[in-house]
């Protein structure tokens, strides 16, 4: 299913779009080539507010998370301001669509910052995704798969540079499998079991719809960033991760690792606060997929979600 612009005879340049996600919120100001139409990154913003914190359990976003959410969000107004971005698109993922006091959630964001939060459904948040991943990327073999490993869901994606072929939004995220699952950090060694035989349950209801994309997969996320971060031996985020090739060795050796690490070994190793905990979950996804499907291979793509939003806003004005 391709997305179709909508034609209109408005001019929009300079955009910023946040993606609220179950872990984190990541603010992209870009603008776009008036001749080839293409991306051009100005600024690139994350911060770590756990929204997610208790929502597996709870089904209730904590008024401690609707404030760090809200702070945040002041916080990236005031840059938008300042790089004069001509329109803001806010959207939220799995935390908001799980979270049964959403609306409130979305009121209180829209009363005191003005922004207004379009939260997707698993299909608009995986295609998306998908578009925003490849964006600039085209000479990609085809089929390719895109696999985004969130904070509270992960989405796969098949298809190639002409529109998708099949997407699903599944619930298994860094933060969810931590939470349900690990009463000890590092794990104790049911307890990691226990994870990897619900992340493989899961994945195994998807295999045969994205089987075929399995010789090319781009991975988006923060947990797959972060591992490309350290296969390249780097101790924070850095452009240079865009392209890395991961193969299933490295995801293997650092999942063993992050299995027998304390979360403060972690964060000295240069996984940031606020991720340490849940790497191991995410990792554990990663190479539970790779395992499953016999991937050799992920290439790290540190675009995503907030790239798609941003093509999708400008195919509307095109």
């Amino acid at each position: 299913m391709a997305l179709r612009p909508t034609s209109t005879t408005y001019t929009m340049n300079r955009i910023a779009t946040i993606d609220i996600g179950t872990n984190t919120a990541l603010l992209l100001i870009a603008e776009r080539d008036a001749g080839t139409g293409s991306l051009h990154t100005l600024l690139n913003r994350q911060e770590i507010i756990r929204l997610g914190k208790g929502v597996d359990s709870q089904n209730t976003i904590q008024a401690d998370a609707i404030e760090r959410l809200i702070d945040c969000l002041l916080q990236y107004k005031a840059v938008i301001a300042q790089h004069h971005a001509e329109k803001t698109v806010a959207v939220a993922t799995s935390a908001m669509r799980d979270a049964h006091n959403r609306t409130d959630v979305i009121a209180s964001v829209l009363r005191r910052t003005g922004l207004q939060i379009e939260v997707l459904s698993g299909e608009e948040e995986a295609e998306l995704t998908f578009l925003g991943a490849v964006a600039g990327w085209t000479h990609l073999p085809e089929p390719f798969m895109v696999i985004d490993i969130g904070g509270g869901s992960t989405e796969l994606v098949i298809g190639s540079h002409t529109g998708i072929e099949a997407e699903i939004s599944l619930d298994i995220g860094s933060v969810r499998i931590t939470e349900r699952f690990f009463r000890h950090l590092p794990p104790q060694p049911d307890e990691l079991q226990s994870a990897k035989r619900f992340i493989t349950e899961v994945l195994a209801s998807e295999l045969a719809k994205f089987i075929e994309g399995r010789e090319m997969v781009v991975g988006v996320a923060g947990t797959i960033v972060t591992l490309g971060q350290l296969c390249k031996g780097l101790r924070h985020f850095s452009p240079e991760i865009h392209g890395t090739v991961m193969q299933y060795a490295d995801i293997h050796r650092l999942q063993q690792l992050f299995a027998q690490t304390s979360t403060e070994e972690i964060i000295q190793m240069g996984v940031e606060q606020g991720r340490a905990d849940v790497i191991l979950a995410g990792t554990l996804i990663l190479h539970q997929f790779m395992r499953l499907f016999g991937a050799k291979a992920i290439t790290v793509s540190t675009q995503g979600l907030r790239y798609g939003v941003a093509l999708r806003e400008w195919r509307k004005v095109a």
